[in-house]
Order: C-alpha cells, then structure tokens, then sequence
C-alpha cells in the first residue's frame, strides 16, 4: 500500500500524545554514575545503593545460604509454575538454536569458507524490580543464555526485589546472582567492580536509566537492545469479540503508566463497542489505577477501511506486541511484516507469552520492529567466520585480488597476494623488485 500515516485513517480514541519526556539531564546524570562505578567501584554501588534503594547489601553477591532461603520460602505452586515457564522458554530456545547449524563450504576449487557458532563467553542478564515482582522476567534473559552455552551467566537485579526473584534467578541458571540495580548495575557489569565480573554482553529490559546506561556502555560491552515502556496493538475485522479485545488492552496497561495500547479495525461498530468495554471493565479491575492512566494517557483506536490499510497501518506502528483477530488470522498475519511477537488468532493473548508459553517476552518498542526482533537465543552466540585455501584456490582468487589491490594503490595487500601465488619469487616481491 506504501507509506500510511495517521492523516490517513479515523481515530475514535486518539492517545494525549508523548507523555514520557526527554530529561534533559538522564543523559549525564547516568553517565556521572558510570564515571563512578568505574573510578570507585564498589565504593561507587554503596553509594547509589544507598541513595536509590534506600539499602546497602553487605555483600552485592547473593551467598549459597541466601539462595537456599529464597529457595524454601518460594511458594510451591509458583515454584512449579516457574519451572514450567522454564521448562517451556528452554524447549523453544533449543529448537531455535537447532536451526542454527555450523558451515563449511568449497565456493570455488580449493577455496573453503564456512562459520562455526560461538557461544558468547560471559553475559550479563538484569532483572528489573519494578512495580511487581515480574517472576518470568529472569527466564526469559536467563534461560536462552543457558541454551547457549554460555561459560557464565550473570544476574543483577536491585536489592529490594522480592526474593522469589533471586529464587527464579537461580532456577533459570544464573550461575552468579548479585544485588545491584539501576544505572549502577549496568555499568557494573560493563566495567567490573571488586564484586562484580566484567561481562561481554548485557541484556534484560529496565527502566529509562537502565536502558540509558545500557547505550552508554555498548560497544565496551554488547547489548541486546533499547527498550521503552511496553506497547500493545490488536488489529481486528468485525468477527472480533470487544470483551476479549478490551481484556488484553488493559492486560498490558496494567505494567506502566506509560504503556502504549492500541487497536485498529475495519468495523467502526467493534471500535465502539471496545471502548465502551474497556470503560466497563475498569470499574471493577483492580489495578485501574494504572491500567486506567495507561489507556488515558496512551490508548488509541482507529478505524481503517479495508484490511489492507489495516495491514499497512500494523507494519507503521511496528508495535511489541501485535495481535490479529479476524476471520482467516493467519491470512492477515501473513501478510505483516513490523512486530515484535505476533500473536495469532483470538486465543493467542499476550499473557501467554508474557508468562509461560515459551516464546520471549523481551522484545523491540519504539517501533524498533522494523528492523530487529525480539531477545532470542541467536543473541547469546556469535555467528564467526572462517575460511582456508589450498594451493588451487590460489589460482582462482590471487589475480582478482592483485588487480584490485593494485587499482586501490594498496601495495602491500598486492605482495601479500603475489608471494602466495608466486612463492618461488618471495625474495624479489618482498624486497620490491616487483613493484
């Protein structure tokens, strides 16, 4: 359909607009704790320990002792549905990682070239504490790194969270668990403290500040991505049901204020009769507090005419999470290319994926869809190259790879491509009698 923007359709519920400002000073106020993590280490994470958690851990590492406890004080059913949740998170995460096969191949005679996948060698997961204690969030950072292989795997999560939290930590695999949070967790991690190990990568999602300090390491260290506030959008025809549709709007805004929720559908009758449920069912929800302010701030509807500006309106948004309720869902869902996760068809909600079902939860907003997907297993390895030429592969590559350097007046690439195909003239291209 080509480029659509909201000028082209109908909102029956337009968002307030971008509530999250920019703070000016989140850029160097993050980067001032980095410098101090850093230079003081430790020191440093007493410090802001002290200042944002309103506590300081004795030691930041979690003992054995202290695993144990959380360990006996889990709640039993919770611990039996976080092993399925892992249970399920690792079984997807190793059908992914079996798609992912080492190659070796002769493109040419005597030319060899292939890849192994390396996984990385430390990573280091972070936990958010946040407005509950999110039980599946350590999973889905935790487990795929275990699918991996990876050699260590560290989680840092702040020193108030529940203790359910290190409890799941611990079951998902992390190897070594740590009590900081914030900022200061992320550029622990980056750069080392007498505590915590340097890592090679950093993943998990977190809140502006972690997610600032997570860009302002990367390249010391990798990241998976950068995250905002989380974001659901559900496209929908007339066969929709507003109760379902209205329910897993607010189960999304129930995470944050700042949530973005949205639906858009070809029927003005279903919009309508969304909203007026969404209205209803926040009378008797109980966290309306935050799923209300959520649909105030952000909550958007929109009527489109047929389904392909539905589609073309989907692929614009490029949204987290993307829901499809209509007749032939898996027509519609074929036929979109900008999401996160796509959930296909009225029964596959969000929750599911959010909670349990295995797929990850950990994935792109800001419409950064339109470019990457989500956490995944393929985030903890390294996809290397390799190659090796025998004696006829000389043959076929040196003189392209002599003309070229020598149109490009890279002299030495040209030597070090003529010694190999004439070996017995080394003496005379080194000493540039060729030249």
């Amino acid at each position: 359909m080509g480029v659509i923007s909201a000028a082209d359709v109908e909102f029956i519920k337009r968002p307030q607009g971008q509530d999250v400002q920019a703070d000016r000073s989140l850029t160097e106020t993050v980067q001032n704790i980095i410098d101090e993590v850093r230079k003081r280490g430790d020191a440093a994470l007493r410090d802001y320990s002290a200042k944002f958690d309103q506590t300081t851990p004795e030691k930041f590492e979690v003992s054995q002792q202290e695993i144990a406890r959380a360990l006996a004080e889990l709640d039993p059913q919770t611990r039996k549905d976080s092993e399925f949740a892992i249970a399920q998170v690792k079984r997807f995460a190793q059908a992914q990682l079996a798609t992912m096969q080492p190659l070796d191949i002769e493109t040419l005679p005597g030319v060899h070239l292939g890849h192994r996948i390396i996984p990385i060698q430390t990573v280091g997961c972070y936990v958010p504490g946040g407005r509950y204690p999110i039980l599946s969030a350590p999973v889905m950072s935790i487990v795929p790194a275990v699918v991996a292989g990876c050699d260590e795997i560290i989680a840092c999560l702040p020193p108030g969270a529940h203790p359910a939290m290190i409890a799941i930590c611990h079951l998902a695999g992390a190897h070594r668990i740590f009590k900081v949070g914030g900022a200061q967790a992320i550029a622990a991690m980056a750069w080392g403290t007498e505590s915590v190990p340097v890592v090679d990568k950093v993943v998990g999602p977190g809140n502006a500040f972690v997610n600032e300090a997570k860009r302002q390491v990367f390249g010391k260290v990798g990241i998976d991505a950068l995250a905002g506030p989380s974001e659901i959008y559900v496209i929908a025809d007339d066969s929709a049901d507003p109760r379902i549709l209205a329910a897993d709007l607010l189960a999304q805004a129930e995470h944050d204020v700042h949530t973005r929720v949205g639906m858009a559908t070809t029927s003005p009758k279903i919009a309508q009769q969304t909203l007026a449920e969404i209205e209803r069912q926040l009378t008797n929800l109980p966290t309306a507090a935050t799923a209300g302010e959520a649909w105030k701030r952000q909550g958007e509807i929109v009527i489109c005419r047929d389904e392909a500006q539905l589609i073309a309106w989907a692929d614009h948004m490029a949204t987290e999470h993307l829901q499809v309720h209509t007749r032939d869902p898996h027509a519609t869902a074929s036929k979109i290319r900008n999401y996160g996760s796509l959930f296909i068809g009225q029964n596959a909600s969000v929750v599911f994926s959010d909670k349990c079902c295995g797929t990850n939860h950990t994935l792109p907003t800001m419409a950064a869809a339109r470019y990457t997907g989500g956490l995944w297993v393929g985030a903890y390895v390294k996809i290397c190259t390799h190659q090796w030429i025998d004696e006829c592969g000389i043959a076929a590559v040196a003189q392209p790879a002599i003309r070229q350097s020598r149109t490009e007046g890279m002299q030495a690439h040209r030597r070090a491509a003529e010694i190999r195909l004439l070996p017995d003239s080394i003496d005379a291209i080194t000493n540039g009698e060729r030249d």
